[in-house]
């Protein structure tokens, strides 16, 4: 009788309902998303963390944030000394979401903490993305989607490049996205809209969110995201941000501004500008190179357009290539899509089907693997991230001899070593017209306790910036300047660096 009842049991339609719909589930292994998450984060926290401990971290931009986090978490306004005297950050960008930083940077006031919320944001991009990726495609193509993803030249191009508020973003996106491959509409609104709280081009991303939800799904809803997107840029760049700017303007228009002579040439020339100079097409094929350019089949890949379209549209140079951090937003978007324009494939027995199913996969992590050698991870296999230079050693002493709540004018790379507990400047200064510029166009000169300089470039990616932004023969001449005119004493000079104490200290 117990066999009989085993077996009634066994074929239970309901047993078997409940089998094939997973309502009822065992616990099982962690979810391979998740542990690909804790994987990526590893990886990101350790090369984003051994660059800072080698000199390789900057004032601009680690510096800079963790000025303005330090400031959120002392209830203060987010003033960044290394942009100005009693610069407003909120006046450079608008990127309120840092204040959740706050409470963090409180329990660890270290610039550290900044670079492990970054490796857990953007790990945390990672979810959505492989867990959709094993629903629709399986779990084989779920850890080649999740690799592909986690070793891709933009986010390896953003944790080699000190913290950005980008990185929060991308986890938002990737959520939104993969809820609007789904048809969850609301839900990929209720993700997409705090992108208006990250960076005010991010508004322009939601409202092509809104366009695809029109597209697909329900119209009012895509107009109304739509709304929100463009509403949200115009006012965080017409009104919110040259409030907290002293100039009373959004600086960085002007990198988007037509330099034609007139709006119809700009408009018919716009498509050749966008792809003049090389670097520009370059940059286009290797965003969507990661996914073996099936990304490009999917209608979500639109979503990529209005951050492609301002960076290649952009006079500034930094916004054209793959180094920093301006592609990491990117990645979630086409890794979706290339989830998406695979899904249909995975739904048919076709044995070609199947088949170009699983060649995409590997192109994609082909791609991956080739490009691996010329981004920031590869720096995690040479020699010289896991060893400490005398370079390095004799900056650590000469920085624990300035102490803590001094006033530092520092060089670009020594500035994020003392951050968390000095007020930094940048050396000499950094030239903002009409706020540190005196009448004769030279700085004013320097005010802090200490100056420590460092006149070796590094061995950095993406640029070694030890010398930015002034040439080495105008920064050798303000250090001279201030041990000969500004009354300052030479406390050490070795190995390149070089630390002055202003008389007045006791």
């Amino acid at each position: 009788m117990r066999t009989k009842l085993n077996v009634g049991v066994a074929l239970d339609p309901r047993s078997l309902l409940i089998h094939r719909t997973g309502r009822r589930r065992l616990p099982g292994p962690l979810p391979l998303q998740w542990g690909w998450a804790g994987a990526l984060f590893l990886l990101y926290v350790t090369l984003s963390a051994r660059r800072h401990a080698l000199l390789r971290s900057t004032g601009y931009d680690l510096g800079i944030f963790e000025q303005a986090v330090r400031a959120y978490s002392e209830l203060r306004a987010p003033v960044a000394p290394l942009k100005g005297e009693g610069f407003n950050l909120l006046g450079d960008h608008f990127h309120p979401v840092l204040a959740v930083l706050g409470p963090f940077y409180r329990l660890w006031p270290s610039p550290y903490c900044l670079l492990a919320a970054q490796a857990a944001l953007l790990a945390l991009g990672v979810v959505p993305l492989a867990r959709w990726a094993s629903r629709a495609l399986g779990r084989p193509a779920a850890h080649a989607v999740a690799f592909a993803y986690g070793a891709s030249w933009g986010i390896a191009s953003a944790v080699a490049f000190d913290f950005h508020e980008a990185a929060f973003a991308v986890p938002l996106l990737a959520f939104a996205v993969t809820a609007a491959g789904n048809r969850r509409w609301r839900s990929a609104v209720a993700w997409g809209l705090p992108l208006l709280l990250v960076k005010e081009d991010l508004g322009l991303t939601l409202a092509a969110l809104g366009a695809y939800i029109a597209l697909k799904g329900p119209v009012r809803l895509g107009i109304a995201t739509v709304g929100a997107g463009v509403l949200g840029t115009l006012l965080a760049t017409k009104v919110l941000v040259p409030a907290f700017s002293s100039a009373g303007a959004y600086a960085y228009g002007q990198y988007v501004a037509g330099t034609r002579s007139s709006l119809l040439a700009t408009l018919a020339l716009a498509p050749l500008d966008a792809l003049r100079p090389d670097t520009k097409p370059i940059t286009l094929v290797l965003v969507f190179a990661v996914t073996a350019f099936v990304a490009l089949r999917s209608r979500l890949a639109l979503l990529a357009v209005p951050t492609l379209g301002w960076r290649m549209l952009s006079q500034h140079d930094y916004h054209w290539g793959t180094a920093f951090h301006y592609s990491v937003v990117l990645m979630p978007i086409v890794f979706a899509a290339l989830v998406d324009a695979l899904t249909p494939y995975a739904r048919t027995a076709h044995p070609l089907a199947r088949r170009h199913l699983r060649a995409s996969l590997a192109a994609a992590v082909a791609v991956t693997l080739v490009l691996l050698p010329s981004f920031p991870f590869a720096l995690l296999a040479q020699r010289a991230t896991w060893s400490t230079s005398r370079h390095v050693e004799t900056a650590r002493d000469l920085l624990r001899r300035i102490p803590d709540g001094a006033t530092v004018a520092a060089s670009n790379r020594l500035a994020p070593q003392l951050t968390s507990r000095c007020t930094v400047v940048l050396f000499p200064s950094y030239p903002i017209p009409g706020k540190l510029y005196d009448a004769s166009g030279r700085p004013p000169p320097p005010t802090a306790d200490w100056i420590i300089h460092d006149r070796t470039p590094a061995e950095s990616w993406p640029l070694p910036r030890g010398h930015w932004p002034y040439p080495p023969d105008r920064q050798q001449a303000e250090l001279a300047a201030a041990q000969r005119k500004y009354d300052y004493e030479l406390v050490a000079a070795r190995d390149g660096l070089t630390l002055l104490r202003h008389r007045r200290l006791p």
